[in-house]
């Protein structure tokens, strides 16, 4: 059985990229942004906020501006509903398992250990439930059948929640998603994107995806132009033969913040994340019936989100924010 899993950046899986280079972004006011940025992208999904009807809203796209906006980190834990903390005496060590290549998420060092995004924040959560901490790198595909054979008890490895998948382990909450978003030329930004702005645009997608899926239902009047891979809808954008490309958000960061993109381009509007085309996010998985640890985890991805550690993390690895 192939599991769903969000791969923007390693070319040897399906829909990883580049492995464009982490970068370290200071000057984010914290607290403010953690909630806000998901708030942000439920408001530009036009499932769940319906465009204007034309004669308040003209069909004419806004002029272009610069983006100048911080760098957004997301959240999806509300303050408001603090989880307890579990009893956390049964736990002794976590073993996580965590994929071998798929940079900036997890990665060998350059000491020969585990790194990356997903295993630093194992290490937190370990240390917040003060509890030792192994992490062991395996082939994606691999992963789940480690998890139920007991050799791990764990993964975080970027696994996207599906309803394939929750019949054979439980998840936590999700720590992260992967929203979809519009990219152009620099010369022809826009702040926001709604359907009626595109009216008449080209706008690049992959053929056959969930992306494609979405424009076809919501962006009804724009002029769609499927391409077979990430190489051929960016260069297409870069010759101008596209407005627009429409694509993974994260992959998408990485690529306009890389040497791949020429410093040609930039995200238009904000992002896409409507879960009946993009999906649940990603969430740590844990063996079925395994709710001691679950509700472990849960409580520490709190902790650590709510103590700043999380955003610390973020900003660490994305220079360019996907939302």
């Amino acid at each position: 059985m192939k599991f769903t899993h969000f791969r923007p950046m390693a070319p040897s899986q399906q829909a990883k990229s580049s492995k464009s280079a982490r970068g370290l972004l200071t000057g984010l006011t914290v607290a403010a942004c953690l909630l806000a940025a998901l708030s942000r992208a439920e408001a530009q999904a036009p499932a769940k906020q319906p465009p204007a009807a034309p004669q308040a809203t003209p069909k004419v796209a806004p002029q272009a501006a610069p983006q100048a906006a911080p760098q957004a980190v997301p959240g999806f834990w509300d303050p408001r509903r603090r989880p307890e903390r579990p009893d956390l005496s049964r736990l002794t060590v976590i073993r996580f398992l965590t994929e071998t290549d798929y940079p900036p998420f997890n990665y060998t060092g350059a000491d020969g250990n585990p790194a990356g995004f997903n295993v630093d924040l194992a290490r937190s959560l370990c240390e917040e439930i003060k509890v030792s901490c192994t992490v062991q790198m395996r082939r994606f595909e691999t992963l789940v059948d480690a998890l139920t054979s007991n050799r791990g008890d764990a993964i975080i490895a970027s696994m996207a929640v599906s309803p394939q998948l929750r019949a054979r382990v439980d998840f936590t909450d999700p720590y992260y998603r992967v929203p979809a978003r519009f990219v152009s030329r620099k010369d022809a930004v826009m702040p926001e994107i709604r359907p009626e702005y595109l009216e008449g645009k080209k706008v690049g997608v992959i053929a056959g995806s969930a992306h494609e899926a979405y424009l076809k239902a919501m962006f009804t009047d724009a002029e769609l132009r499927a391409y077979p891979n990430d190489d051929a809808l960016r260069a297409a954008l870069r010759k101008g033969e596209v407005d627009f490309i429409f694509g993974d958000a994260i992959s998408l960061a990485f690529w306009i913040n890389g040497t791949d993109s020429g410093d040609c381009c930039a995200f238009s509007g904000g992002p896409f994340v409507e879960s009946r085309f993009f999906g649940e996010g990603v969430g740590i998985a844990v063996r079925k019936g395994n709710d001691v640890l679950r509700q472990a985890l849960n409580w520490a991805l709190f902790r650590v989100w709510e103590k700043g550690r999380y955003t610390d993390l973020w900003l660490r690895y994305f220079s360019v924010s996907p939302f």
